[in-house]
């Protein structure tokens, strides 16, 4: 993977420089390092210095390179973070032979100038102190889904080749890198998993770069990349060295969030991007891709420990990140060999807690990150032309529409147990024909099906919808009484008494489960 670490101009001066608080009017300077650059925090500036280094997939070499890296670093990052990235800026040898920020002599190096924020802000940091809110997930999964819709086609890169070159990549760096550090049968075991599943989804890949899934994207998007700046998760430091590593299917890029954080453990943000992501992009198709992308994604990552654990003096740091190479490197082989889908259906009267069940239950069942929801509430906005959050008149509760609104259901939960992943149909499910149809696609995709019936008083149910905020259903105690007045008929599936707690209905949603669930549920105490 290392080709070259080369100090090929000396930049001994201009850190030197950097991290005197001469530099920056007397304030003190906080500096941070990576493999690649330096950056130094002082006051309300933050000055970022590329490293004269080359690798096989980085190249800031030279002077004119650095400069040319700076300024793509803030063009490309000015579309998700203009706020933080406010330019290039010289350091300058002066007449006297001192250096300056931005003086008048002569330039010998360049700097990406950046606003400072607060470093416990990152996503990373939050994460590691229990402080990454849940509620932030749909908001991060709608900036990616904004990012996505606007970056830049790139019809050429990507598709089956470009997923070909991560593998590839991955493979030499374990031989170059992990010896020492990572077993390296395991390794070759990796690899050739890959490279067997790849043909599997070659048609896919190359269509969806042909139909412009492929995209100028972040191409590094972990937690430690977003920051929450003005109360917005903001995502930076995109790359900008390197068009393979950026211009990606946009599920690739999403997949570099969802797998940091179900390593960290945090299964329920992982599934709610996800989840939040598929809603309003609507891109199911690429769904039968998670397995690969998250496995390329964790491979990555086991490949950048292994290497950074080389470079480092301090043995205990080594050990750690050699750690951390061979952790990701068993995650990658896990995401890999996902479990088998199965398909859930969860009824009930409006306000009988469908939706709150299916959110808890679907970071637990199947293939990382978990289950995706299909709700009828927001297929039925979306096939009415509006918005999730605006309200229908009578006619988009009309019986023509409601049985498309349940073929949709049906279908879509079709599809996506047919990729490979977990659904759960959330919907009323009131009419027999329409919890028929749920079954009967199960069984033609021939998964496991479990239909989970949720009962709870009037009063309650009410009080439920009367409580809700920002939600798709329309439902309120009219639509509830008229509910109560249909002929549901003989329900077969798993009632489920909804007047307790969320735990208890968890609980007993997880004994009608059984095995769909991965077992995760359990051990956390449900």
């Amino acid at each position: 993977m290392l080709v070259h670490d080369v100090m090929a101009e000396d930049q001994d001066e201009v850190v030197r420089f950097l991290a005197s608080p001469f530099a920056h009017a007397g304030a003190a300077v906080e500096r941070i390092e990576t493999h690649g650059s330096m950056l130094f925090l002082a006051g309300t500036h933050a000055w970022k210095l590329k490293r004269a280094v080359r690798y096989d997939y980085m190249d800031f070499s030279t002077l004119d390179r650095r400069k040319a890296m700076c300024e793509a670093e803030v063009r490309i990052n000015r579309r998700t973070a203009p706020a933080i990235y406010k330019g290039v800026v010289p350091v300058t040898r002066e007449p006297d032979g001192t250096l300056a920020l931005d003086g008048a002599g002569r330039p010998i190096e360049w700097l990406v100038e950046m606003v400072r924020f607060d470093q416990d802000n990152l996503f990373d940091r939050l994460a590691a102190r229990h402080a990454l809110d849940l509620a932030l997930m749909r908001p991060l999964a709608s900036a990616i889904a904004a990012f996505h819709r606007d970056a830049e086609r790139r019809r050429d890169h990507g598709g089956a080749n470009g997923i070909a070159w991560v593998i590839d990549g991955n493979a030499s760096a374990f031989v170059e890198q992990g010896s020492g550090i990572l077993d390296r049968d395991l390794c070759e075991a990796l690899t050739k998993d890959a490279h067997r599943l790849l043909p599997r989804h070659r048609a896919l890949l190359d269509a969806r770069r042909d139909a412009g899934f492929v995209r100028q994207c972040h191409g590094d998007l972990h937690l430690r990349n977003i920051v929450l700046l003005d109360g917005r998760p903001t995502l930076f430091d995109a790359i900008e060295f390197n068009d393979e590593i950026a211009c990606i299917d946009v599920l690739y890029d999403l997949a570099f969030l969802l797998m940091d954080l179900w390593r960290r453990q945090l299964p329920r943000h992982a599934n709610a991007v996800w989840n939040a992501y598929l809603e309003q992009t609507g891109d199911f198709d690429g769904v039968a891709l998670a397995a690969l992308f998250l496995s390329c994604r964790a491979a990555v990552r086991a490949k950048t420990s292994a290497t950074a654990a080389n470079l480092q003096q301090d043995l205990q740091r080594k050990s750690e990140l050699g750690k951390t190479s061979r952790d990701y490197l068993e995650l990658a082989q896990v995401l890999l060999r996902p479990p088998a889908p199965c398909l859930i259906a969860i009824g009930g009267l409006s306000g009988s807690g469908k939706s709150t069940l299916a959110y808890e239950l679907a970071p637990l069942v199947g293939a990382a990150p978990g289950a995706i929801i299909v709700r009828s509430d927001e297929i039925r906005k979306r096939l009415c032309g509006i918005e999730p959050l605006q309200r229908l008149g009578p006619e988009g509760y009309a019986d023509d529409v409601t049985r498309r609104v349940y073929a949709a259901v049906a279908d879509r939960a079709t599809a996506i147990v047919q990729a490979g992943h977990s659904g759960i149909a959330d919907a009323v499910f009131a009419r027999p024909a329409d919890r028929d149809a749920i079954e009967q696609a199960a069984r033609a995709s021939h998964v496991p099906f479990i239909g989970l019936w949720l009962d709870a008083p009037e009063e309650q149910l009410i009080a439920r919808t009367g409580r809700r905020i920002g939600d798709a259903s329309d439902a309120d105690a009219n639509v509830i009484r008229r509910q109560l007045t249909q002929d549901i008929g003989a329900v077969r599936w798993r009632r489920i008494d909804a007047s307790s707690g969320l735990d208890q209905v968890a609980r007993a949603a997880s004994t009608a489960l059984g095995e769909c669930l991965s077992g995760r549920l359990s051990a956390q105490g449900r």
